[in-house]
């Protein structure tokens, strides 16, 4: 069994003794990282509580903790949906991300271990695939856990939750990106990344991290205008 498959199992053990709206608030929020809800696409919080089956307070509670995330809107009449990404958005998350993760990218470079980077590399040859594969949603689910596994070893924390907070607000918009123009040209500057890992060069790993930012935030930017 490889690290990453680990780590699901004792997810999904650590998840059984999670209160409910702790479930819930992990469960959509998946679903809006991943693109599984669509931005703009109202959903009703009686529709969400019957697909989760669950009861409504742990559905209203996780709904309210995602609305203060910024990755949920509530329009009334017990409705929310994922507010779509303006131009201004856009320009304001590129700012936003090559600020926080660039960093994240230095501290961790220090810290990672030859075994980490090798569990990046792994994430990485995974990822390839699903690209070749054109599997939008593994590739989501690769690439996030590609940035997660390598910002861990940051030891920065509050820096950790901010970047989550802003990949849950674009990560919808990437997935439409994905399916419209298909996978081959979704961001992945993750060998240049990887080969500043090994050489222990925390700012090209800080460049490398600010390009594949810039590229996969372009794209969306681009989409935007053609839509």
């Amino acid at each position: 069994m490889d690290l990453i498959n680990k780590k699901a199992n004792t997810e999904s053990a650590d998840d059984e003794k999670r209160p409910a709206h702790e479930q819930v608030y992990r469960t959509l929020k998946s679903q809006i990282l991943f693109g599984d809800l669509v931005p703009s696409q109202p959903v009703t919080i009686q529709g969400l509580t019957d697909s989760l089956g669950v009861g409504m307070t742990p559905v209203r509670e996780a709904i309210r903790r995602l609305i203060s995330d910024g990755a949920l809107t509530f329009q009334g009449n017990r409705r929310v949906s994922i507010p779509p990404m303006t131009a201004s958005d856009i320009e304001q998350m590129i700012f936003a991300r090559i600020s926080i993760e660039t960093e994240l990218s230095r501290r961790s470079t220090k810290n990672l271990t030859v075994a980490d980077i090798d569990h990046l590399e792994r994430l990485d040859q995974r990822l390839d695939q699903m690209i070749a594969d054109g599997d939008v949603g593994g590739y989501l689910r690769l690439n996030h856990a590609f940035h997660q596994a390598l910002y861990s070893h940051a030891d920065a924390p509050i820096l950790v939750d901010l970047a989550e907070r802003l990949w849950l607000r674009f990560g919808p918009s990437l997935r439409i990106v994905g399916g419209r123009f298909g996978t081959q040209c979704l961001p992945d500057r993750h060998k240049d990344i990887i080969s500043a890992l090994r050489e222990r060069d925390a700012e090209k790993a800080a460049v490398a991290t600010a390009q594949d930012i810039e590229q996969g935030m372009g794209m969306m930017g681009d989409a935007l205008i053609n839509a």
